[in-house]
């Protein structure tokens, strides 16, 4: 016989999610009011100064020996400075924005695509059913990451051709999972009772089909997210993501390897952990949605 489990237990227990939600959203409200936090646009180049090249934090032992302004410790970095002289507190911020954004357009128009398609082929079936099905099956035959490079070395970086290179890679996931619980749900009685009513397929596919596949499909955005924001910083890392202009986290991460044996470790160190606790909330957010809705991914 089961214990007895206590009031907080309970209440951890349904309210769990709240838990990784709350570093979520300070990370994400980081992002978007970066410009409010931070003085200044590291990248802008009005606004560097080389002179504050590779400055370290001023609470470590190297920033209290260097950092100082007639006579006073300088504080106006606290995460120190790269070799450009920008600030990481700022870069790190704004390149949480390019990440995030990334991530979330790749996902939902990956989302929206996907689903669309898994819809349509699994109620209808047929040669558009098999069409769809081989297609995905020969992307997933390859690696994501290689079906990531390709694309991205065809077109190049930019904002717009990683999101969509991204979202390309991940349409399958969704197609897959909308078409085998169509297939499911299509020979339900409920659906039968719809058909003999005379409503069109729209209204089928859209009022009845779409919300019962609905809630399944976005608890995998969620286990998915993190998989997008990964892709994205390793395409970042390698230079094939975004412009040097407006880099994200991994292109961060990039730029402070050169320095990983120089002494200079928080040039890199931030970024990378700030990505690790980024995909780390995201993750530990969508296994919970996920054992909750009893969803497997």
């Amino acid at each position: 016989m089961n214990p007895p489990r206590s009031s907080f237990a309970k209440l951890y227990a349904r309210y769990r999610w709240i838990v990784p939600a709350i570093p979520l959203a300070m990370i994400a409200a980081s992002a978007l009011f970066a410009p409010l936090i931070v003085t200044h646009n590291p990248w802008d180049l009005k606004a560097l100064e080389l002179e504050d090249s590779k400055l370290a934090p001023p609470w470590t032992e190297r920033g209290h020996a260097e950092r100082t302004i007639d006579g006073q410790l300088d504080t106006r970095y606290f995460l120190g400075t790269d070799e450009q002289g920008r600030d990481i507190l700022a870069a790190v911020l704004f390149g949480l924005r390019v990440s995030l954004f990334v991530g979330l357009s790749a996902t939902g128009i990956a989302l929206v695509v996907g689903s669309i398609l898994g819809l349509v082929s699994g109620y209808f079936g047929g040669r558009f059913d098999a069409f769809i099905m081989r297609v995905a099956d020969i992307q997933l035959s390859f690696p994501s990451i290689l079906i990531a490079l390709f694309l991205m070395a065809v077109w190049g970086p930019g904002l717009r051709k990683i999101v969509f290179a991204v979202a390309i890679v991940h349409w399958v996931v969704y197609a897959r999972i909308a078409r085998g619980m169509v297939l499911v749900e299509r020979e339900k009685d409920y659906i039968s009772a719809v058909r003999a009513s005379g409503a069109g397929t729209l209204r089928i596919l859209i009022r009845h089909l779409l919300p019962n596949i609905l809630g399944p499909i976005l608890v995998i955005s969620s286990v998915k997210f993190s998989s997008v924001v990964i892709l994205e910083a390793t395409l970042s890392f390698l230079g094939l993501g975004v412009p040097v202009t407006r880099p994200t986290l991994g292109m961060l991460v990039s730029f402070g390897q050169n320095h990983l044996f120089s002494g200079e470790w928080w040039i890199w160190f931030f970024p990378g952990m700030a990505l690790v606790i980024l995909v780390f909330c995201i993750n530990w957010l969508a296994d919970i949605l996920r054992a909750d809705f009893g969803v497997k991914a």
